[in-house]
């Protein structure tokens, strides 16, 4: 028994795939405890995230560099074999490539990460994992209006990056701007309907508008953009039916929905507390005149 498994142990291969087993349990024995580690060190979901992503890869790709220097002497014998094969392989899979040359600029830019809402490949959602080759992105809309998932998860090549426009809703400004129209009658009062409308607007989204001016006073120190304001503003336009008044307003990205039909509410009930000076308006239509109609009848 002991001849045996000296032969076993002398020969090459059978020697080197045994080192190559034992060194790749190794790396991946170290890889789980560092990933564990990790967890335990870094509390932001994000930074950890990413760190295990990372250590996951490296873990990966130190095995096959240790394999590769277990069979050094062996390679030399068939790099021309493997240049040619290369080079098929690399045009074959040259999506897969750009997808994780993709991965690469996702961790290490601010184009998105995981937790952000974004719009990419026309699919809009949040991110809930970034992957090697694909991102993981929880839908939206489609056949649910607004901002509310509809239950889709869907999985979009990290090569998008590098073809088409990736929307950030979240990224360095975690807020929007959305506005609402209300249609007043003529007739109202006007300053008192534009009052209530700005009241109800401070009331519901005063402190979106005062933390969202930190964020931006920072976008305008490290981008070249307009120093806009955050603050709510109500604006007048006079039509065919009634007076418009559009009221654009800085909503957190993830509370639009909750915050329209707050400010909706708002507005509505001080309007029925003021019915008698401000009326809201609806469709109306005048007719001012009709044709000529002969009547015959036949005795």
């Amino acid at each position: 028994m002991e001849e045996y498994l000296g032969i076993f142990i002398e020969e090459p291969l059978l020697r080197k795939l045994i080192i190559a087993v034992i060194g790749a349990v190794a790396i991946i024995a170290l890889k789980n405890l560092i990933k564990v580690r990790v967890g335990r060190y870094i509390k932001d979901r994000n930074n950890s995230y990413r760190t295990k992503k990372a250590v996951n890869v490296l873990g990966y790709f130190v095995i096959a560099i240790f394999i590769m220097i277990v069979y050094s002497d062996s390679l030399g014998q068939v790099t021309v074999v493997l240049g040619i094969a290369g080079a098929g392989i690399a045009f074959a899979l040259q999506e897969i490539i750009v997808s994780i040359a993709g991965w690469i600029t996702i961790l290490t830019s601010d184009i998105y990460k995981t937790g952000d809402r974004v719009l990419l490949g026309g699919i809009k959602g949040d991110v809930i994992d970034v992957g090697i080759l694909r991102t993981t992105i929880m839908e939206m809309g489609s056949w649910v209006e607004g901002d509310l998932y509809n239950g889709r998860i869907v999985r979009i090549g990290n090569s998008f990056v590098f073809k088409e426009p990736v929307y950030n809703y979240s990224s360095d400004f975690p807020f929007l701007w959305d506005q609402i129209k209300i249609p007043i009658k003529y007739g109202s009062d006007y300053k008192l309907a534009r009052k209530i409308i700005y009241d109800a607007a401070q009331e519901i989204v005063g402190s979106y508008s005062n933390e969202a001016k930190t964020y931006w006073d920072v976008m305008v120190k490290k981008y070249l953009i307009e120093d806009a304001t955050t603050q709510p503003m109500v604006t007048m336009i006079a039509n065919d039916n009634w007076v418009e008044f559009t009221l654009r307003f800085v909503v957190d990205y993830k509370r639009r929905v909750g915050v329209k039909d707050l400010l909706f509410q708002k507005i509505l009930d001080e309007i029925e507390n003021n019915s008698s000076d401000v009326q809201l308006a609806s469709a109306t239509f005048e007719l001012v005149g009709m044709p000529d109609v002969e009547i015959k009848r036949n005795l």
